[in-house]
Parts: C-alpha cells; structure tokens; sequence
C-alpha cells in the first residue's frame, strides 16, 4: 500500500471530477418526477464499476428502482467483503435555501473545509461515501494490491426505506454471500478524530391525517363551533411528550436496552464542546430527554420528531378558513431493542386514542427499520481500527450513531455476516438539508483508508 498516497495525488483531480458528474444526476427516489434520472444514475454507477476493475458488473431489476451489483473473485479461499451504498438521494426542497443549485456541484471553501467541500444533493449521503468505495477498488486492482475477493450492491432506494432491497437481498443470498459487509454511509466525531459508528437506531416513520368538516369552511361562520383540524393535530402532538420530554405513548420504552453507567462513561470520553454544537446550529440552548447528555439523546435514546406539518391556506395574503384536514409526518427513532412494527402498532392505538369526538384520524404507516450494534471485538472492527490507526495516526473511537440504516439489521439476519461502518462525513455536512456538501479532505481520506481495511481483515482472517 507504499504507493497509494502517490497514486491519490496523481489521480485527485479525476477522481473530483467523476463524483462530480455523479452529483449532477438528481437522483430523487422520493419524486416519480425523477425516476429516469434513477435509473440513468444506475447506470452510471455500474459503468464506474466496469472501469475500477470489477470482472462482473449487472443493473439488477427489482419490483422498484434497480441494485447494482459488481464483483471481482480473486480465490474463493480468500475472504469477501461486501460493500453497500446507495446512489438515491433526498429531494433537495426547499430550493430557495440553497446557496447554489443543488445539482450543479461546486467546491467552496469553510471554516471547517478550509481544502474546500463539494456542495450538492448527495455529495456526502451518500454518493460521495459510495464513491470512495469504487475509486479505492481502483486503486487496488490498477496496482495489484487487491487482497481479497469484493462485491458491491449499490441500491437506488434507500431513501425510501429500500423495500426492494429487501426482497432482492432475500432472492440472491449465495450472490451476495460474504465474509463482512462495509458501508461508508455514516460519519466520524471531527476531522482529527476518527471513530467507528458501532450502533444505529431504528426507525418507524408514519404519516397522520385529521379530518374534520366534510368541506372547509368560514373561519368566521363556523370558528369556534366546529373543531378545527389543524388546532386538534396541534393538541395531540404536543401531547406526544411530557414536561421532561419523554415520549407519552404507552409501551414505548417497555424493550429500551439500558446502557450501563460504565458503557455511558465510555461514550462521555468522545470530544464533544456544548458551546461549539450550539453555535454551530445558531441556538441558545439544547433541548431533549432530561437525565441524559446531548450525545445520548442522539444515539442511544429513542426519539419521536415531526418531520412535516401542513393544512389549511398558506398562500400569499389571508383566507380565513377552517380546513377541512391538516396532516404532519412523524419519524419515531429507536434503540435495542425496540421492535419498529410494534412501536408503529402503540404510536397508532395512542394517536387515534388522543382524537376529540368531533375529528377522524387516519395513520398511514411508511416504512421502518430495526436497530444496530456492532461488537468491537469483531475482525472487521479490529480490521477498520488498524485502517484508521495507519492513516490517521491515531485510534478511532466507537460511537453509536443517531442514525438509521434500516438494512443493516436485514443483512445480518438474511446474510449472516457482521456490517462495519466506516464513514468519512461530519455533523456538519448538512445532510438531508439545504447546502449539503463533502470535504474534498474526507473523500481523498476514505480513498486512502479503505484499501488498509480490505489488507488487515484479509490478514486477521487468516
């Protein structure tokens, strides 16, 4: 691996300019309006395997948007790694937030990015993680240091809940058969200090509906003498918490796994500044759980978040109307050893239960995903702490993350193999919002360190 510094060098510009292209494909699962620019970002994606030295490389049709699936077998006696990324991202609204247009991609420099960071839809979640996979696979076969068999399955759903993952991944279970899975779709503490995402929370996410009159009506005539919607599904939010934060849905924290006071005393030894997270996201004070940090409230608690709330007129000007519905949807984070389809089912029965008799409520389940946690005395975490340990110069610390990779779960009970979460992305990268974007640092880093994770679990698999 002497010469991969050199070969990064030499090669950097390219390998900007291909995540770049990459970047300017909207590739919205979210939006039918996008559905061909999924499918030609399938494509695009399979192509980059073909030229990183994949010997097989397939656009796999699913009952959704397509995996595409590469492999190179050197021995079968040598151990396979199996990578997972996604090249779907999310809708990039609202638009008028962006300081430039979310699928021109540009290279600015920050505060923390002072190198400069590749600013557009997916540059971090997860095209530009995803792509330091296939350009650390060239590397590895252009100068023969591929020391063991990969595969890759780079799926276009996952930011709708990756359904057809699961039936594809069910359907193809010697296809995708492995030794470890490694997934750079997650982040680390800051620059200087490395960590491995060791946990995941699960998720349910579920949209509500509140009906009230048949049509909407003057909010003169009828204010005051018919329930409002909007008014009611305000209530029965707010009452989804009580006065310490904790979520009021009867049941929810019944599976709660309880992290020891030694496990929490670990966690606290991460760097983390109060005063820095705050000024970060320009708020005076943090809010959240009581009895627990603002690093356990994002990771090893469970958590219920409107993501959306609308009804009713919000046009320019005034409409004094009573709507007729109003409707939010709510995302329920979730720990071990929370079941997400019971959660859904208490959420449900508590929610209708809330309604006053003068609204209906309809709750539509989407979809959901189960907790995650990775022993740290496995190979392939031993393996991504030497990987670090090499170019960083420092050991990585475990962290569990706030996040949720709902497939993760699904690979270790279809698959039978551990998942190692080696991510390259900070807090700051502003995923899933206005101004994402990627340091070019961070992507050239992952480029660097991901070869040493295929060289040291090759070698402890021995």
């Amino acid at each position: 691996m002497e010469n991969i510094k050199s070969y990064i060098d030499t090669n950097k510009d390219r390998f900007i300019a291909e995540l770049i292209e990459l970047l300017k494909l909207p590739s919205v699962s979210a939006d039918p309006a996008f559905s061909q620019d999924v499918l030609n970002t399938a494509e695009a994606v399979k192509e980059a395997l073909d030229k990183a030295g994949c010997e097989h490389v397939e656009v796999c049709e699913t009952p959704g948007y397509p995996i595409v699936f590469g492999e190179k077998i050197i021995d079968k006696t040598l151990p396979t790694v199996l990578v997972y990324g996604h090249y779907d991202v999310q809708p990039p609204d609202p638009l008028d937030l962006w300081n430039s247009p979310p699928f021109e991609p540009v290279i600015k420099k920050t505060e923390i990015h002072p190198e400069g960071a590749i600013f557009a839809r997916g540059a971090c979640d997860d095209k530009g993680q995803m792509y330091m996979h296939v350009k650390a696979l060239e590397f590895m076969t252009q100068t023969g240091n591929l020391p063991c068999n990969v595969k890759f399955m780079i799926e276009g759903e996952e930011e709708v809940g990756s359904e057809s993952l699961e039936w594809f991944v069910k359907n193809n279970r010697e296809k995708l058969s492995n030794d470890v899975i490694l997934i750079s779709d997650t982040g680390m503490i800051a620059k200087d200090v490395p960590s491995v995402t060791t946990g995941l929370r699960g998720l349910s996410y579920v949209e509500v509906e509140v009906t009230g009159p048949n049509r909407d009506l003057h909010s003169g005539l009828y204010g005051g003498a018919v329930a409002n919607p909007i008014n009611v599904l305000t209530k029965m939010i707010a009452a989804l918490h009580d006065e310490n934060n904790h979520i009021t849905v009867p049941g929810f924290y019944d599976k709660v796994a309880e992290l020891s006071v030694e496990e929490r005393s670990e966690m606290a030894k991460a760097p983390f500044s109060l005063d820095n997270y705050k000024d970060a996201l320009a708020i005076e004070d943090v809010y959240g759980e009581k009895g627990y940090s603002t690093n356990e409230r994002g990771s090893i608690r469970p958590t219920l978040d409107v993501n959306g709330i609308w009804g009713g007129y919000i046009g320019e000007g005034a409409k004094t109307v009573i709507a007729s519905k109003a409707y939010a949807k709510i995302s329920m984070r979730l720990v071990p050893d929370q079941d997400w389809k019971e959660i859904t089912e208490l959420f449900q029965a508590y929610f209708e239960s809330l309604a006053p008799k003068g609204v209906k409520v309809l709750v539509k389940p989407h979809h959901g995903g189960y907790p995650y946690v990775t022993p740290i005395d496995s190979l392939g975490y031993q393996a991504a702490s030497k990987a670090y340990e090499e170019t960083f110069g420092k050991t990585p610390i475990p962290q569990r993350s706030g996040g949720s990779i709902p497939i993760v779960s699904l690979f270790e009970k279809e698959l039978k193999s551990k998942t190692i979460l080696m991510g390259f992305g900070l807090n700051s990268d502003a995923i899933h919002s206005p101004n994402e974007h990627y340091g070019v640092w961070n992507y050239l880093k992952g480029i660097e360190t991901i070869p040493y994770f295929y060289k040291y679990f090759t070698e402890l698999s021995k």
